[in-house]
């Protein structure tokens, strides 16, 4: 489950750097801040855990819109410090705020029954509702990208000026993907915080974007399933070299300097070119 949330949270940060190309490091707000709302509204409002999710949602969505119209305006390390600085702001909110608890953050967070009938404190009942949630999401993704949205989106990426020539508002566009990548890592947060039944100060920390952003780049930045692999090898490395403490963030950032050197599209990137030449080569012959 926890893979499939990261899964999700990735794939939404892949629809603004891989596919936008805008570099943002303030992604775990949207993810934190749905974690929190999802969390309240399920354990002191009472709300059933659509309605937590769905509250956690348009939270983010609304983070997401007014930071992208404050940010979108800037390009490259411009706009990367300026969602950074945003994300820290809400990060020291919840520091700060008496209803986040602080350090402590939100426990024992009711899972409660889906739709009044489906008990997720069934561990199997709240796998198949993370799955079902996630290939819907990624069905949905799968659509913007393909869709004239997508194609656009990817040529502003790759030639913004060109686009602006063609009639294009490209900072229209740019402020819809980020709306919808914070909707995405919104959605991934409030799963979380109802899978796990906590929302703590780790899900708005900057590592938190960090983690995301490897996961990106070692599954393969701009392509559908890259971020998926990506989710699925960071995750497991944490899960597995969680006994050597800090030296986690050693070995991460060890796999991202070898990803960078060596595989530069990433796992699903190399993967493509490989099957690509070997398509190439069976051709000449």
């Amino acid at each position: 489950m926890k893979i499939l949330c990261f899964a999700l949270f990735a794939s939404a940060y892949n629809l603004v750097f891989g596919y936008g190309g805008l570099l943002a490091f303030g992604h775990a707000a949207f993810f934190g801040s749905s974690a929190y709302v999802a969390a309240h509204a399920a354990a002191v409002w009472g709300l059933p855990p659509e309605l937590s999710i769905l509250a956690g949602v348009a939270v983010a969505t609304a983070i997401g819109a007014l930071f992208g119209w404050l940010a979108i305006r800037r390009q490259g390390l411009y706009f990367a410090m300026i969602t950074l600085a945003l994300a820290q702001i809400v990060y020291f909110y919840a520091v700060t705020s008496s209803w986040t608890h602080g350090e402590d953050g939100i426990q024992s967070v009711p899972r409660g029954k889906l739709f009044g009938l489906i008990d997720l404190n069934d561990t199997m009942n709240m796998y198949f509702v993370v799955l079902v949630v996630f290939l819907a999401a990624f069905a949905f993704i799968t659509r913007m990208v393909r869709s004239p949205f997508g194609q656009v989106l990817k040529s502003v990426r790759e030639n913004e000026p060109r686009s602006i020539s063609l009639g294009y508002s490209t900072d229209r566009y740019k402020l819809l993907a980020f709306t919808l990548s914070a909707m995405l890592a919104g959605l991934a947060g409030g799963m979380k915080a109802i899978v796990f039944q906590i929302a703590s100060l780790a899900d708005l920390n900057f590592m938190t974007s960090a983690d995301v952003l490897l996961m990106t780049l070692i599954g393969g930045v701009g392509t559908l399933l890259g971020p998926i692999v990506g989710a699925v090898l960071v995750v497991t490395m944490q899960r597995e070299l969680a006994p050597l403490g800090a030296w986690v963030v050693v070995v991460q950032g060890g796999a991202f300097v070898l990803c960078v050197l060596f595989l530069r599209k990433g796992v699903i990137g190399a993967f493509e070119d490989f099957l690509a030449r070997r398509a190439n080569r069976a051709r000449d012959k």
